[in-house]
């Protein structure tokens, strides 16, 4: 298994955590619960952000500018 495939398998997996640590925070009924459930999603975003960062900056991980034209029908779809 090559660098990239562990690397895309970590970002995979590290999203599915701040999925589920998304869905603890809101469906929490205490706060200490609640801010467990935040501390961890906070801290799996951080990590999804370095794991993101490390591939993009290989190169493995290119994202595109979305055209101008796409952004304004989006915008004008929701804050007509």
């Amino acid at each position: 298994m090559d660098d990239r495939t562990v690397m895309e398998d970590l970002l995979l997996n590290i999203k599915g955590a701040c999925d589920l640590y998304l869905h603890g925070t809101v469906e929490s009924s205490t706060a200490n619960v609640r801010g467990a459930f935040d501390k961890s999603l906070e801290d799996s975003l951080c990590s999804q952000n370095a794991i993101y960062q490390k591939m993009s900056a290989k190169g493995w991980y290119a994202s595109e500018q979305a055209p101008k034209q796409n952004i304004d029908t989006v915008r004008q779809k929701f804050y007509a």
